[in-house]
């Protein structure tokens, strides 16, 4: 892992992520400079968890490509965070639309800052819990492929099941849905392949950081909760998204995902690319 980003102590006590002093609340917007800074150090805090991350956002992304049949692909970024997976995919495919779905107002902020004036992406505010969120992306027409990272895990299986069904509605006949998460395999029915997988995660995670890690995902948001030039959206988001201290999983098993995509009217499904229950699935709506 890269060292971390070297920060500068602002007059009001807190650590930016860039090296000069942050304004407070009332002084300048969120640079874009600044915003990429959190973002690289966003990026570096997830490859903990994730020591293939790279290798699935390149499995995804030639998925979408191969699946859209044409060089503009309308694309939905389910859960988009900071913009990381919307970005590499606009590298990849600069034809495509990519509309990047989040409610989390401070990964939102930094996805818009860092990415002002990127042409081909557009950052939406709804909450994939709610209903008829998708009605309100104002589409021009039915997306190719909806796509997903490590995000879904946090639905529960009822809010995993309705929110495959508005994706149903925006999403065109054999369009994908592409989601790479932690998937797990149902442990009483193959628990050696379940522990087995954990294994081969464990041991990648040490060969890559064999020294440990710098930073993790609780030390990032508190980090960046305390910034002040994110302080409104830190306010925004503990009003409506859980705070910095959840982070769990609602709907880690593969069964569950297979079972809300089924009943959302798509037909075939299954994994694209694997390692151990690090998996990119894919399904095909009929």
């Amino acid at each position: 892992m890269a060292a971390d980003i070297s920060s500068a102590t602002s007059a009001t006590g807190a650590a930016g992520p860039g090296g000069g002093l942050d304004s407070g609340p009332g002084g300048s917007p969120l640079t874009a400079a600044a915003a990429q800074a959190w973002i690289d150090r966003w990026d570096r805090q997830q490859q903990v968890y994730m020591p293939d991350r790279e290798e699935r956002f390149t499995a995804l992304i030639d998925a979408v490509a191969a699946a859209a049949g044409r060089p503009d692909p309308l694309v939905l970024d389910l859960g988009c965070g900071p913009g990381s997976l919307s970005v590499r995919l606009l590298d990849r495919l600069p034809q495509a639309s990519v509309v990047a779905v989040d409610a989390d107002a401070v990964l939102l902020a930094l996805g818009r800052a860092a990415a002002a004036g990127r042409d081909g992406l557009r950052f939406a505010d709804h909450d994939l819990r709610a209903t008829d969120w998708a009605a309100t992306l104002d589409l021009d027409r039915p997306a190719d492929a909806a796509v997903s990272t490590t995000a879904l895990h946090w639905l529960g299986p009822g809010e995993l099941t309705r929110m495959y069904a508005e994706v149903a509605t925006v999403l065109r006949p054999g369009g994908v849905l592409l989601n790479g998460d932690h998937l797990a395999d149902d442990e009483q029915a193959a628990p050696t392949l379940v522990r087995l997988g954990r294994a081969l995660a464990e041991a990648e995670e040490h060969r890559q950081s064999p020294g440990g890690h710098a930073e993790n995902w609780t030390e990032w948001w508190a980090a960046a909760l305390a910034d002040p030039a994110l302080a409104r959206e830190a306010a925004d988001r503990g009003q409506r998204v859980a705070g910095p201290h959840h982070h769990g999983s609602e709907s880690p098993d593969l069964k569950s995902h297979v079972t809300a995509l089924r009943s959302a009217g798509f037909t075939e499904i299954g994994t694209l690319w694997q390692r151990g229950s690090n998996r990119l699935l894919c399904a095909v709506l009929g």
